[in-house]
Formats: C-alpha cells, structure tokens, sequence
C-alpha cells in the first residue's frame, strides 16, 4: 500500500513546524513534500532590530538541507489554485497530488486600502519595509542632532492583525533615543484604531502600556481610525489631524495566497473550523497560521496550529480517532531594548468584528504578564532556539528545544510573572 501523501504549501512559522511534526510523529509512515517560492525561513519576529542596526541577513535561514535531511520532497515552485476534487495542487510547475493538504501561506500588507499610507509612511513588515524604517530613523537622528525638533507618529490602522510589532518599536525607539541623549528634540506619538492597548490581549496589557507610555512620555490615542495621510499628516475618522517627520505604520492584513473555489473572507483568509483548522467543506485540506481565519496573526499561534493540524493529519493517517485541537494561548516576549514585556495570554473567539478575541475567563491562572531585563534574555534565547530547530529540520513547539525552554518558562514565571 502506498504512503498517504501530505503537501504542505509554506515554509514560514507555520508550514515548517507541520512539515517536521509530521515527519517525527509519522516516521516513513506517510509521504512529505513541502511548496515554497522561498528556499530560506525568515525569522521575522526579530526583523525589529534592522531599524536599530542588524543586517537584514542574519534573519535568513536556508532549509533545503533541513528537508534533504529528514526525507521531505520539497518543490521551490508558486502554488497558484487547489483542486478539491482531483485532490491536486496547482503550481507553476505542474500540479502536486496529495491526500491531505495543508495551507501555510501566510498573509501580505495592504498599505493602498489607506489613501496615502504607501506614498507616506514606512512600514514594517519585511526586512526591505524595516530598512526605510532604518532609513527614517537615521534622518531624524540627524535632524535632531542639528537642533531641530522631530515628531515621530506610529499608526495602528483598522485591518491590522497583530499590533505587537509595533508596540515594540515605539518603546524600542525610546529606549535608543534615550541612549543617542536625543529624546528631547523628538515627540513620540501612538495613534490606534484599537479600543485598548493591544486590545487582543487584555486588561493587563493595556495597563502595562498606559503605565509605559507616562514613564516615556508617549502621547497615545486610542479609537483614532486613520482616514487619509498626506505628506507630513495623518488625518483621522474623527475629523482630528497629527503632524509628523516620521510615520511608521503596520498596515492593514490580507491574505497572501488567495485560493480560488475554498471558502474564504473578503480578506481572503480560508475559513476554517476552530479547532481542527480544516477548511470548511474540505476535511482533507486545512490552514495554518496566517492564511486562515484566526483573528490574531501571530508566529507562536502558528506553530499551535501547525502542532494541532499536524498532530490531527497523523491521527487520521495511523487510523486513530481524531481529536487533536487547536488551543489559543498566545505567548510573546515584547522587545523594549532597556527590558522587555512576557506575556501569556488565553484567547477565545467572540464573533465580534470590534472585538474578535477576548481573554478566556474560565482560564484567567494561565493570564500572565511580566516585565522586566530578565525577559531579554528569553528573547534573545527564543531568537536562537527556533531558527536552529528549523535549520536542523525538527518542529520547535513540539520538540526537544521547547520542552527545556518551557520548564525554565515555568520557573521565570513564577518568580517574575503575574
């Protein structure tokens, strides 16, 4: 009898750590291909720090050997449409059977839904995006130097996803500001569509931020959707204007790879079941990550997903009953350069557009939140770890690397967590 065949489209976050669960839960029981454009995993959570001097490159891991290494067939090719009922993958090179399909493609910006934002700011999203923003930052370190006094402006637009990012880099940029002894020729100001400070992730979060933003004197708006920008001001719903030398925007999400003929919302995200994240009306096709319909975007809710999707395809393929699910516990490490922000957060879906997730109340012990210079160092060993599991073809969250990292996460959270 032949191998079950599972194709996996991606190799972010999400298409890796399915494609390595599979192949050290299944053994040579099941037959692995992986689809990419890119050859290479780019570690993007830490792409935060080109603005501030790190080469663009060091993000960059090469994972052909990692696929070589553990038996998996991978196709540097565009995969372009699905075909259910052939059970095909479509892709520039021909098409690509399978018996199970899993979708990792991820999401894109879509800085033009905001008129002017692409003409007028820099945003983050990619390291060629962070270099302008490094770009920017250099000007106005410069403009500051000569004795002139700069604005800086941070926009959260409604349609972005994941605004962790961003929140990092204010704080980031007043930290090194800070250290330049340029703070003073520079006002900083956070405007958000968001009705509280990184609202997905509850109370405690958004008291951290207030409590941030007073100690830094960071102007913040909350409820301020972005209308229009024009060259040197944002113009807001609310009909209020702000100035700025510098604007650094994460723009509004959408889906990278829209698969025609699979359900899917106006965004382009493939609707899926919540807990076992296959798509609607197709029990053999199921998304990870980004590219489904999971309101928050986030890296380590990926490999949740992906650890579940792998762990239900398994259980399918060893003929076992099914019952592996998607658990949302959101966990990052939030960069301020002079310490940074742990968070742990139990998320539930609301099927409310302005509020999409809230915390899980029946889970309110596993709600934590810590700061302080000791979460650097679980940054910096986070920004190590998963890449070189990658790199060696192992899943992270489910292999040997985050069972260590998670009994010493164990112990920092007790003692500097609450």
């Amino acid at each position: 009898m032949n191998n079950p065949r599972v194709v996996v489209v991606g190799s972010g976050f999400g298409g890796l750590e399915t494609a390595f669960y599979l192949r050290h839960r299944l053994g040579k029981r099941a037959d692995i291909t992986v689809v990419s454009e890119n050859d290479y995993f780019l570690f993007k959570p830490n792409t935060i720090y080109i603005p501030f001097g790190k080469k663009p490159e060091s993000f960059y891991h090469p994972v052909a050997h990692a696929f070589e290494k553990r038996h998996i067939d991978f196709k540097q090719t565009r995969a372009n449409n699905v075909d259910p009922k052939s059970k095909a993958l479509i892709t520039d090179d021909g098409e690509v059977p399978y018996d199970y399909l899993v979708l990792a493609t991820g999401a894109t910006m879509r800085p033009n839904d905001i008129p002017g934002l692409a003409d007028n700011a820099a945003t983050i999203w990619n390291p060629d995006e962070m270099m302008k923003v490094r770009a920017g930052v250099e000007r106005i370190e410069k403009e500051a130097r000569a004795g002139k006094k700069q604005r800086v402006l941070y926009l959260a637009p409604p349609g972005n996803k994941c605004s962790g990012p961003l929140y990092e880099m204010v704080f980031m940029l007043d930290s090194h500001l800070r250290r330049e002894k340029l703070r003073e020729k520079v006002d900083i100001t956070w405007a958000s569509f968001e009705h509280t400070y990184i609202q997905a992730f509850g109370k405690r979060l958004h008291a951290h931020v207030i409590d941030e933003f007073a100690k830094r004197s960071i102007t913040g708006h909350l409820e301020w959707p972005i209308d229009k920008v024009e060259p040197g001001k944002a113009v807001f719903k609310n009909g209020e204007t702000l100035e700025f030398d510098l604007l650094i925007s994460f723009p509004p999400y959408a889906a990278a790879q829209v698969f025609e003929g699979l359900e899917r919302d106006d965004r382009g995200f493939l609707t899926t079941n919540h807990d076992t994240r296959q798509l609607a009306g197709q029990e053999d096709i199921y998304a990870v990550g980004d590219a489904g319909d999971f309101p928050v975007k986030q890296a380590f809710l990926a490999l949740l997903q992906a650890d579940a999707v792998g762990e239900h395809i398994s259980q399918r393929v060893l003929h076992e009953e099914p019952t592996a699910k998607f658990d949302p516990v959101s966990m990052c490490i939030m960069e301020q350069f002079n310490k940074a922000t742990f968070a742990q957060v139990p998320l539930r879906v609301t099927g409310n557009a302005e509020y999409p997730v809230e915390v899980r109340q029946e889970s309110l012990d596993m709600y934590k939140v810590g700061s302080g210079k000791i979460w650097r160092v679980g940054k910096k060993m986070l920004g190590a770890a998963m890449p070189h599991a990658f790199h060696v073809g192992k899943p992270f969250h489910a292999g040997p690397t985050w069972k260590m990292m998670e009994a010493g996460l164990v112990v920092m959270e007790a003692a500097f967590a609450e």
